[in-house]
């Protein structure tokens, strides 16, 4: 269990079926520490921007019952295939494809914790022919479909429930872009209220050996950031 707002994983963790295959995936070790301090056994999880499967992983490893959506009907079939382990706790496990704004197969206030890592604004493209795939959306549309996707999640949570994603901020052309910063701030207007703010240090990523040895005028990104945002009492809306 991390104690500070700082975490680092230089070894991504392969047990289970978990493996860095799947392009962009991010390490057990985070949802692992998120499941374990936000919810208790038999708790419902969701990620709804499934990809193989980590975060279900981890559910079915620590007791928890758990659904996972994802666009992509070939994430789903990895997923199913992962998850595909024995293992002496029996947690109730469900994948479904879907789109993370409307999530109408789940009820309202029926979550305990969402655990998720979306993707980035067009960094890394999913799928070729998913009109509604957000890892496909320049910068504004994808700020916009984040936050159909945060009024969804406020539904489904119970209150008090824990809203937890991972993301980082992203460069283009040698431009900026505070992607953490600009979707925080979409879960903020859809009611959640900011819990904690995590930095995760960043390895293994494929883009670094390629920038390290390129002419450059701008930093490498070496960080993510996990966002921890609550449904309490004080950020029901209306």
């Amino acid at each position: 269990m991390e104690e500070t707002t700082l975490w680092s994983f230089p070894h991504r963790g392969n047990w289970a079926t978990h493996s860095g295959k799947y392009r962009g995936n991010w390490s057990p070790y985070v949802p692992r520490n998120l499941i374990l301090r936000y919810s208790r056994e038999k708790d419902w999880v969701l990620d709804p921007f499934l990809g193989s499967g980590t975060t279900l992983i981890e559910a079915k490893l620590l007791g928890r019952n758990a659904i996972g959506v994802d666009i992509n009907e070939a994430s789903v079939k990895l997923s199913n295939a992962n998850l595909k382990f024995p293992y002496k706790i029996s947690s109730k496990i469900f994948t479904r494809q879907g789109d993370a704004r409307n999530l109408h197969f789940i009820k309202t206030e029926s979550i305990n914790l969402i655990c998720t890592h979306p993707p980035y604004a067009n960094i890394i493209s999913y799928s070729s022919d998913q009109e509604n795939d957000i890892s496909n959306f320049e910068y504004v549309p994808f700020l916009t479909a984040i936050e159909g996707a945060a009024k969804e999640f406020f539904r489904v949570l119970k209150k008090d429930g824990i809203c937890a994603y991972m993301i980082g901020d992203i460069r283009k052309h040698g431009r900026l872009f505070p992607l953490g910063m600009d979707s925080m701030q979409k879960f903020l207007n859809s009611g959640f209220v900011l819990k904690e703010i995590i930095i995760k240090e960043q390895h293994n990523c494929l883009s670094t050996s390629y920038w390290m040895n390129q002419e450059r005028k701008f930093l490498m990104l070496a960080h993510e950031y996990i966002f921890v945002l609550e449904k309490g009492k004080s950020s029901e809306n209306g």
